[in-house]
């Protein structure tokens, strides 16, 4: 999952960053709703973990502009304790969850899951494609009941491409996915973990289409 994580404050930001990558995320931080609202306009992002008081551009406004444009990206607002006026503002302008600070990082991970989940239209917090259960909370997958070894790049993508089994994903959607801007993978990372992921859950049922993508049958 790619997130865009929108924090002011440069302790619980840092925090923040690393605790989501530990969970596996491409995290993004920016620090101000000007730089927030440009990078909406042109990244591609799974979730925005949005501060409402930030300079140059509060988050209400940031969440306004988002709406307005019809993106249906899921976002969770960080709220200072006891300012309920606040949380219904952001809730108000578009967002969809809200977690008080002082955050707790495995909710902030779990709240995360659910509402890309959601987004997605998957129900059960498991998610299976034929004969593969994937467990996004434990970051575990399964073949026919056997445990799968994967790196934390190869679960993220294995992750991506079962939410969206049947679908063709292009090379760019997929990295979009799986590294932030701090991040710069070989340009053949990618096809090395498609080639990781086949040979561990068989070469058939991760398709490529030339010049296109890649995909995962649905069965």
């Amino acid at each position: 999952m790619r997130i865009l994580l929108v924090e002011d404050d440069p302790h619980l930001g840092d925090a923040l960053l690393v605790g989501l990558r530990q969970h596996g995320h491409a995290v993004d931080w920016l620090r101000d709703g000007v730089a927030a609202d440009l990078a909406l306009k042109s990244e591609p992002f799974d979730l925005l973990v949005l501060d409402l008081g930030l300079p140059r551009l509060d988050g209400v406004e940031v969440l306004r502009r988002l709406r307005g444009r019809g993106q249906v990206l899921p976002v969770l607002i960080l709220t200072a304790r006891d300012t309920t006026g606040d949380k219904v503002a952001g809730l108000d302008a578009g967002a969809d969850d809200d977690l008080v600070k002082p955050i707790d990082l495995d909710e902030l991970a779990a709240r995360a899951r659910a509402l890309t989940r959601r987004a997605a239209g998957h129900a059960s917090p498991r998610l299976s494609v034929g004969d593969l259960s994937i467990d996004p909370a434990a970051r575990q997958a399964t073949l026919r009941g056997a445990p799968v070894e994967l790196t934390t790049r190869e679960f993220s993508l294995l992750l991506t491409l079962a939410e969206n089994a049947g679908r063709v994903l292009t090379r760019a959607q997929l990295e979009a996915s799986l590294y932030g801007w701090r991040d710069e993978p070989d340009s053949n990372a990618l096809e090395v973990h498609i080639h990781n992921l086949r040979k561990k859950l068989g070469s058939e049922r991760i398709k490529t289409l030339r010049g296109i993508g890649y995909g995962m049958l649905k069965s």
